[in-house]
């Protein structure tokens, strides 16, 4: 059976415990992983660094906010698309980022979605929930 993880890519600890939160209000079962950096998210999706002992395949979807340390969330988004591992890897753009130019760029880079966070929780939690909803138990990905 595929690993149903979610692999959230958040440096705001704030926004990472609110995404947490709205994903188990949601009672979803599944695996959450967590990674503060680009780098720390291409470790974990690679198997490298920290994260060379990782067993598990990859995650079911990746929220990947933009503004990132070390590498932004628009260069993970290029070098997971540049990879043959992780090119149809389902990635959703969860950022409050409302610049067009955010926006396009994560589209031509392969984002499968871009959603802005909104700034109240509620509407915040309904957002994830149905990323969640939609990505681990509607969405009919590919074998990766």
């Amino acid at each position: 059976m595929k690993h149903k993880a979610i692999l959230i890519v958040e440096d705001n600890h704030q926004d990472e415990r609110l995404i947490l939160r709205a994903l188990r209000k949601a009672n979803l079962a599944n695996t959450i992983d967590v990674v503060r950096d680009g780098q720390q998210a291409l470790d974990y999706l690679f198997a490298e660094g920290e994260f060379a002992d990782r067993a598990t395949g990859l995650p079911a979807v990746v929220l990947l906010d933009i503004g990132l340390p070390r590498l932004s969330g628009l260069q993970v988004l290029e070098r997971l698309r540049a990879d043959p591992r992780t090119r149809l890897l389902p990635v959703v753009i969860l950022t409050s980022s409302d610049e067009e130019q955010d926006r396009l760029q994560s589209y031509q880079n392969g984002a499968n979605s871009f959603v802005r966070k909104p700034v109240q929780f509620a509407d915040l939690a309904e957002t994830v929930a149905r990323l969640g909803i939609y990505w681990l138990l509607i969405n009919d990905p590919p074998n990766l």
